[in-house]
C-alpha cells in the first residue's frame, strides 16, 4: 500500500498505537520520563539491562552492589554481595558459579555499568545492569536492608544524584 492511500483515520490510529508502546517501554524501565532521560545519554547500553519491574519477583538472582562500602553500609538489595567499584576485583566472586543469574547494581547504573563489562569479560553468561540502580529500585518500593534489618534509607551519593531518588530516605 502506497502512503498516500493511507487513510487520515488509519494514519491516526497507528500514530496512537505507536505512543502507547512508545509510552508503555518507557514507563516500564524507570518512573520518571526525565530520569529516564538522563540515563539513556548517560550509560553506554552496551550490556545487557534489566528493569526493576522485570526482577519483582524472580528467584536465584544474586545481586552484586557495586558501590562504595559506606554507600552498602547505609543500605543494599537484601541479600546484595558488595563488590565495590574503584577497588573491584574478580577475587570477590571467588566460588559464584559463571552461569548464575546476577544483577549489578550502584546508584543511577553508571559504575555497575562499567562493572557488568567486567564481569562479561571474566566469562560471566547470565549478568545484567539494573537500569536505574537502587534509586529506581527504591522508587518503586522495592525492599532494601542493612545490618540491623529492613531500612528505608538509601545513602544518595551527592545533593546533585540524590534529586533522582523519590522513594525512601536519604542518609548520607
Amino acid at each position: 500500500m502506497r502512503p498516500d492511500r493511507i487513510s487520515p483515520r488509519a494514519l491516526l490510529l497507528l500514530l496512537g498505537l505507536s505512543a502507547l508502546v512508545s509510552a508503555g517501554f518507557a514507563q516500564s524501565r524507570v518512573l520518571d520520563p526525565e530520569y529516564d532521560k538522563l540515563l539513556s545519554g548517560m550509560l553506554s547500553h552496551h550490556v545487557p539491562e534489566s528493569a526493576v519491574e522485570d526482577l519483582r519477583n524472580k528467584e536465584d538472582l544474586l545481586f552484586l552492589d557495586a558501590r562504595e562500602a559506606r554507600e552498602y553500609q547505609v543500605s543494599h538489595i537484601p541479600d546484595a554481595l558488595w563488590v565495590g567499584y574503584d577497588d573491584f576485583s574478580l577475587a570477590r566472586l571467588q566460588g559464584v558459579d559463571k552461569d548464575r543469574p546476577v544483577v549489578v547494581y550502584c546508584s543511577v547504573g553508571y559504575r555497575s555499568e562499567r562493572i557488568t563489562e567486567k564481569l562479561l569479560n571474566a566469562g560471566f553468561t547470565q549478568v545484567s545492569n539494573l537500569y536505574g540502580g537502587i534509586f529506581e529500585w527504591a522508587n518503586r518500593g522495592c525492599a532494601l536492608a542493612n545490618e540491623q534489618g529492613p531500612t528505608r534509607a538509601v545513602h544518595p551519593y551527592s545533593e546533585e544524584w540524590g534529586r533522582w531518588l523519590k522513594g525512601g530516605e536519604k542518609r548520607y
